[in-house]
């Protein structure tokens, strides 16, 4: 029986956390009255808030796919939740500064992930180098 790495075997679910979580934010978006979890929040936070985490979500469990395609994807989204939302039997309000929003928070959360990465890159290689001159590679 062959055992799987322990850090790929717990990346596995990731997709699965971040699919959940687009669903929870589209659904809480196109509920015609939708609970009110957080009331002295202000509404363009909210937005932001979820879209950050979408986007921390998505780098996470993609780690592969081009921040910037992960930026539009979302960037769409939200674009999309705002056109739903301009149906009237939602009772919703279609406001294109919650998709202002949206992107920029978005565009914020996936600039201090590449940030982030790049931090492990250097770090990586700066052990590597160590290691090289310390006659610790061949």
């Amino acid at each position: 029986m062959e055992m799987s790495h322990p850090v790929r075997a717990s990346r596995r679910g990731l997709p699965l956390v971040f699919w959940a979580a687009v669903l929870v934010a589209v659904i809480m978006a196109t509920l015609p009255h939708p609970p009110h979890l957080l009331d002295n929040i202000n509404d363009k936070y909210q937005h932001m808030t979820a879209f950050a985490v979408l986007a921390i979500f998505a780098a996470i469990a993609y780690p592969k796919t081009p921040l910037v395609r992960i930026g539009e994807r979302l960037s769409f989204l939200g674009a999309l939740i705002e056109l739903v939302q301009s149906i009237p039997a939602l009772y919703r309000d279609c406001d294109i500064l919650d998709w202002v929003a949206d992107t920029g928070a978005v565009v914020a959360a996936l600039l201090i992930v590449s940030w982030m990465r790049g931090l492990r890159r250097r770090r990586a290689t700066n052990l590597a180098a160590r290691l090289e001159t310390a006659g610790g590679i061949t």
